[in-house]
């Protein structure tokens, strides 16, 4: 992979950071990720902003612009979209809907046969987050003081998802499933908003819910 490839992806795998940090992550130096990063900016792929220090100078963050994430998009974008498109025109909304339920329904028996051997929560969530990043999500799993909390840093099916809003419910509906009555799942992120990363929060539900 190409050093530029290398940056773009950590600043879409990892949003806002700084050429220090990138220069450390990469083996470079601060110097040589300047560069890069700087004509990058001129290509249009990059911004950044200043946060300003309690002492000394602000310090530069980098992050993509609209641009740069659209080196990441979905290569088979264009047909999904014109499948959708012809589904609907032939079948109407419902036969859209069909395909779409359809979808969810191997999907989630996909899921639920790779989850089958987890015996707790964490098993079962680092599994669906490798299940998730095999399949291009860029996905990640942390825990925070509410709950865990799965991060999709890329969205593979963003276009469609546009055209298609039925296909992001879907989701959130395996995830759901996927964990039973006992835990909540809650969409916190949602790329297609503009965000530029989906994030759901998975919760312990209370007894009695």
């Amino acid at each position: 992979m190409k050093t530029i490839d290398r940056i773009l992806y950590k600043l879409k795998r990892e949003g806002a950071t700084t050429a220090k940090t990138l220069s450390e992550d990469l083996n470079m130096t601060t110097m040589g990720v300047r560069q890069h990063l700087q004509g990058l900016e001129e290509d249009g792929l990059v911004d950044f902003h200043d946060i300003k220090a309690k002492v000394g100078r602000p310090t530069r963050h980098w992050t993509l612009t609209k641009l740069g994430h659209g080196r990441f998009t979905d290569g088979h974008g264009e047909l999904t979209i014109n499948f959708i498109d012809s589904v609907q025109t032939l079948f109407g909304e419902e036969g859209l809907n069909k395909v779409v339920t359809r979808r969810e329904e191997l999907t989630l028996n996909q899921y639920q046969a790779e989850l089958s051997g987890s015996s707790n929560l964490k098993e079962k969530l680092e599994t669906l987050t490798l299940l998730r990043e095999k399949e291009g999500y860029m996905a990640e799993l942390t825990h925070t003081e509410q709950g865990y909390v799965l991060i999709e840093n890329h969205c593979p099916i963003c276009n469609a998802a546009k055209r298609c809003p039925a296909l992001c419910k879907s989701e959130l509906n395996i995830f759901q499933q996927l964990l039973g009555d006992t835990h909540s799942v809650e969409r916190t992120e949602h790329i297609v908003e503009g965000q530029r990363r989906c994030a759901y929060l998975i919760q312990e539900n209370a007894i009695g819910e």
